[in-house]
């Protein structure tokens, strides 16, 4: 029962794995993301078929009584449900955790918000782009000096799907043991603080307030992107002094690794604007293929900014089959989507690539399959706009 991103990524993860992931949308317009475009693929919107893989869509109206019961039936079979409504939303129409887990005490139930369950902002909706501002991601990203700057993609929804996703798989692991469930509450901003890592413990501990810095590293130097001859970015750092002195050889700098000034990363630091004034002049020198090919074998960390169509035809991410492709029968074309990052040694995983749902795709099939309803109880739930089913030719 979730919609737009950090609930459907974390059910895609599942969907991936083997799960059967019952996506529940409104019979009218489905998931917001439904209606995200441009740009779309014929009547599918591509931001939808980004995360909505590998599950069946079932199109019915929650608040009707009738769907409610039918929908009960299909909870009290299930092992996990997740949804993202405000807090007490779901409650008021029969499904908070205290009525579901007595229909399924095994439920694990986890809910997803912007700012938490309870406390002083759990009413406002949770949107990406406000808790990476107020859990201060926003702050801490963007050009020294300049504005500050969202991500490129909503990654405090993304990270809080990973967090959904492995929270529910510790709580399943709880319950082979004691056969019980339980409800987990996930939240944007709680994640976004959690991510902040050394940033926050930088803070926490030395009372160092972060601050923007473009592409470079707070407590590394060199560690950022630096423009080439022709203004590509790349990126090129040195996590110890050894990596510092294998980098200085390859620029055909070597005196720098033995300059008192940048002889261990503390003086580094303290020096880095003289340092990275020093490889950014150097680094201008050359073309970045062949800044890439001169550094090729070296052991410190290097590669280029590239743009998607650099990123998807790279060869290790062709490698990876990190490009998934899915036969859409409603659109008579292959989707395309980033594929899963990890790799099991069991050769049936991740072997899943069913197509994003188009809206009441499975709804028939679901109601007759886990809600006991018969061909014509459906075809009366669609008579009367309780449920929306829609066949693919």
């Amino acid at each position: 029962m979730t919609r737009v991103l950090a609930g459907p990524f974390a059910t895609m993860i599942f969907g991936d794995m083997g799960a059967d992931v019952i996506k529940i949308e409104h019979p009218s317009f489905g998931d917001d993301t439904r209606s995200w475009g441009p740009p779309n693929m014929g009547s599918e919107s591509v931001y939808f078929l980004s995360v909505n893989r590998n599950k069946r869509s079932v199109a019915i109206d929650i608040k009707h009584p009738t769907a409610v019961s039918l929908l009960h039936e299909i909870i009290g079979k299930s092992d996990v449900l997740i949804e993202n409504f405000l807090p007490g939303k779901l409650d008021s129409l029969g499904f908070g955790y205290e009525t579901l887990k007595e229909l399924n005490p095994g439920l694990v139930y986890c809910s997803i918000t912007g700012f938490g369950s309870d406390g002083p902002l759990s009413h406002r909706a949770g949107y990406d782009v406000v808790a990476s501002a107020m859990g201060g991601l926003m702050h801490i990203t963007g050009p020294e000096g300049g504005d500050p700057c969202k991500v490129g993609v909503a990654v405090t929804d993304i990270c809080t799907g990973l967090f959904a996703h492995g929270a529910i798989f510790a709580a399943l692991l709880q319950k082979q043991k004691t056969g019980f469930g339980q409800k987990i509450d996930c939240d944007l901003l709680s994640t976004q603080v959690a991510v902040l890592s050394h940033i926050a413990a930088n803070y926490l501990n030395c009372n160092l307030e972060g601050k923007r810095r473009g592409t470079s590293h707070p407590t590394i130097v060199p560690y950022q992107a630096f423009k080439d001859k022709n203004g590509k970015f790349l990126v090129v750092g040195a996590g110890n002094n050894w990596q510092f002195k294998k980098l200085c050889k390859r620029l055909g700098r070597s005196e720098l690794a033995s300059d008192v000034r940048f002889e261990n990363n503390q003086s580094r630091v303290k020096n880095s604007v003289e340092l990275t004034s020093i490889l950014s002049n150097e680094l201008a020198k050359r073309t970045c293929d062949e800044w890439l090919e001169l550094f090729d074998g070296g052991d410190f960390p290097y590669g280029p900014v590239n743009n998607m169509q650099e990123t998807f035809s790279n060869p290790q991410v062709l490698h990876n089959n990190m490009i998934m492709e899915m036969y859409h029968p409603a659109l008579g074309s292959t989707v395309k989507a980033p594929g899963p990052p990890v790799r099991y040694s069991s050769k049936e995983s991740n072997s899943l690539a069913a197509a994003p749902p188009v809206l009441g795709q499975h709804t028939r099939e679901v109601l007759c399959e886990l809600a006991d309803c018969s061909d014509d109880d459906v075809n009366n739930l669609i008579a009367k706009k309780i449920v929306y089913d829609q066949k693919l030719s």
